[in-house]
């Protein structure tokens, strides 16, 4: 099993941060309630090189993350394909 993720965080003004992380959980049951907490926040918050960031959602546009968790809600378009 893949245990290194990432993450591109896609700002507002067109700018992009990308993020490399261990695997946060370690049961994909605990996804769910992850993703609806995280939800609730206004900021993402993200702990890299020692520092701790606070990213408003309002300056986001998209976040990308990858590879997909396991256990993902069951509301969430599963096999879609991003195009032109």
């Amino acid at each position: 099993m893949e245990q290194e993720r990432g993450m591109i965080v896609h700002f507002c003004d067109g700018s992009q941060m990308r993020v490399s992380f261990p695997r946060q959980v370690t049961h994909d049951d605990s996804v769910p309630v992850r993703l609806e907490r995280l939800l609730e926040k206004n900021v993402v918050m993200i702990e890299a090189d020692g520092a701790l960031l606070a990213i408003p959602f309002a300056s986001i546009k998209y976040v990308q993350v990858y590879p997909a968790p396991g256990g993902l809600p069951d509301y969430v378009i599963r096999q879609a394909s991003i195009g032109g």
